[in-house]
């Protein structure tokens, strides 16, 4: 075993551990079945389906599920939340809807784009390394627990609360977010299906405005989430607003932007094209673009 899996190995009980921690903080003053509480059942789940979809993706060295797996966690824990959350009010309803309406759009998204491609570059050497893929998996029931922690908590507070200002400024927030995410995602699609524009990078539409506008605009939605779910969280559980911050934190420090960038000056870094792009496009929050660009 080499020091990446020993590292991996020793990661795990710790990312479970973080997990352990979201579930009882979430689980403050929310409704419980048989005395436990639904918010600590719906964390555990997101790890459960994660560590049993990992034994065939192990045994096939694939990773060619893993996203469209996340996105049926999301749902999957999100419906389970709701269903055990009696009565099941207007809030709830409307938190299920817009992470469902997301999941699902991002799943058949992701899941197209990686048949198209044929492999997720990120994991080439990590599925050849079962605690290092086993890793990967647990993380992703993390950042789903995470992720979803803000809605799952409003969805099984113990409290209710009519929709207000509150609702109506979050619904709006998610959906202008989840309109630039789905533009930013198309205009890439097509721009990279069209062959005169092989080898080249994106700098036309919403990617004039941002150099990552779909990551944009999932911190946008995401903060959308947690505006609706704060009226009916209380105490520790208000901990869990931080969900959008979550979000930034994953896709501007760790496997978003980071990797991409990455990839990005390896391919043009030294163009003078690119580099001008780089030099007047903002990383994450749009802005008009320059007048000579």
């Amino acid at each position: 075993m080499n020091k990446n899996e020993t590292l991996s190995l020793a990661a795990l009980p710790i990312v479970v551990l973080f997990g352990a921690g979201l579930a009882w903080a979430g689980s403050r003053g929310g409704v419980a079945v048989n005395g436990i509480p639904v918010f600590a059942l719906c964390v555990a789940l997101a790890f459960a389906v994660q560590w049993i979809a990992f034994i065939p993706a192990a045994a096939l060295k694939t990773e060619k599920f893993y996203d469209l797996t996340g996105s049926l966690t999301y749902l999957a824990v999100t419906f389970t939340g709701l269903a055990l959350s009696r009565p099941v009010d207007a809030r709830g309803l409307l938190l299920a809807a817009l992470v469902a309406t997301w999941a699902l759009r991002l799943g058949v998204f992701l899941f197209g784009r990686i048949r198209a491609a044929g492999e997720d570059r990120r994991f080439r050497e990590i599925k050849t390394s079962r605690p290092r893929f086993l890793l990967a998996w647990t993380l992703q029931g993390l950042w789903i627990a995470f992720t979803l922690a803000a809605a799952l908590a409003a969805i099984t507070a113990g409290t209710r609360a009519e929709l207000g200002g509150f609702a109506l400024a979050g619904t709006l927030a998610w959906a202008l977010g989840f309109g630039i995410e789905v533009a930013a995602d198309g205009q890439k699609r097509r721009f990279g299906a069209d062959p005169a524009n092989a080898g080249k990078f994106i700098r036309t539409g919403l990617w004039a405005w941002s150099r990552h506008p779909n990551y944009f605009g999932e911190i946008v939605l995401w903060a959308g989430v947690a505006l609706i779910a704060y009226p009916v969280l209380q105490g520790w559980g208000r901990l869990t607003l931080l969900s959008p911050v979550f979000v930034w934190l994953l896709l501007t420090r760790v496997s978003g932007v980071p990797i991409l960038e990455a990839r990005a000056d390896e391919k043009w870094g030294g163009e003078a094209d690119y580099e001008a792009y780089k030099a007047q496009t903002p990383v994450l929050v749009p802005r008009p673009p320059a007048k000579n660009q």
